[in-house]
């Protein structure tokens, strides 16, 4: 099994899900600055499974790394929204240009693995009918939006052209541990618990929003589902999860939960505005049906989950 990506939030979970399996795991990641990958991570993993620090836009690394792996679970890319804004072309290079170079060396190396893609509910805007299902429109609202939907068009052009084993999941919010806390720049989520854990103050811009989130290990239950599963060779799926909440009930759960911090409201600050989706919950029935997924955490068990785990590691993510 290959993770690219593996030393993010949800690869890391993944990857270490797939070595206690027993499963021979190669890890991949190219441990960009202000991302999510974080060595501690795979703390403890280091004899279970291998890992290469690796340029996916390099192509010449792929001949000697890709045989032998089943599926290729791709959850490398650049994540934050407003990066992409103030970055458009570094975003580029790691959610376009980085995932033609993988595929294209799949092609070549690796032609029947299971190749299962972390895309994003972000390729949908602002909705304009709820919930959300996959034939909804496409009208991205930032830079990382349009990449990202470019990226997975390239995984289906790839699958109805050359016949390759691909599979594309919307993720909508993920949490849990080993998720980005320092800074919001990956997930306002991340900063919320930091925030709590620490008894300090984070700030809800709006609060009326409505949200869905995925705990990660639901969110590890359906990447391993889709790459199990032939039936959904092809297909693209949202991933949902946990029901939604506005950002002001998430926030007092997460208060309520950890015991500690308070929140304030504010005005959302115009940067931000602007590439924001509004409310966003996805209908993720046909995932459902098709592979028997559903979710086992609720939210306040994720949340316990997550500040506990903060709660013992915290200097190793801030």
């Amino acid at each position: 099994m290959l993770v690219t990506g593996g030393l993010g939030f949800i690869g890391s979970n993944l990857a270490r899900r797939l070595a206690d399996a027993g499963a021979d795991v190669l890890v991949l990641d190219a441990l960009q600055p202000n991302g999510g990958a974080n060595r501690v991570n795979l703390r403890d993993f280091e004899s279970k499974l291998r890992f290469r620090e690796a340029d996916l836009r390099r192509a010449e690394e792929y001949e000697e790394l890709l045989p032998g792996h089943e599926v290729v679970f791709n959850l490398a890319g650049q994540v934050s929204h407003i990066d992409s804004m103030t970055d458009p072309v570094s975003d580029l290079g790691a959610n376009v240009h980085a995932q033609i170079v993988l595929l294209e060396a799949c092609r070549r190396h690796l032609a029947q693995a299971k190749v299962v893609f972390a895309s994003t509910r972000q390729i949908y805007g602002r909705p304009v009918r709820f919930p959300v299902d996959e034939t909804h429109p496409l009208r991205p609202v930032d830079v990382n939006g349009i990449n990202k939907m470019a990226a997975e068009e390239y995984h289906s052009l790839y699958h109805r052209v050359y016949g390759m084993r691909t599979v594309s999941l919307r993720l909508t919010n993920t949490f849990g541990p080993r998720m980005r806390i320092k800074d919001a720049r990956n997930t306002f989520l991340g900063l919320w618990i930091r925030r709590a854990v620490e008894d300090g103050v984070f700030e809800v811009w709006g609060g009326r929003q409505k949200r869905d989130l995925t705990y990660v290990e639901d969110a590890v239950d359906a990447f391993l589902a889709a790459g199990a599963l032939e039936p959904a060779t092809g297909r693209v799926f949202n991933i949902g999860g946990i029901p939604p909440v506005t950002l002001a009930e998430l926030a007092q759960q997460l208060v309520e939960v950890s015991g500690r911090g308070r929140y304030e409201t504010k005005e959302f600050p115009p940067e931000f505005r602007r590439i924001d989706i509004g409310d966003y919950f996805a209908d993720d029935r046909l995932f459902r049906s098709l592979t028997g997924w559903a979710p086992r955490f609720s939210l306040r068990e994720g949340l316990k989950q997550t500040v506990a785990f903060y709660q013992e590691y915290l200097t190793d993510y801030v």
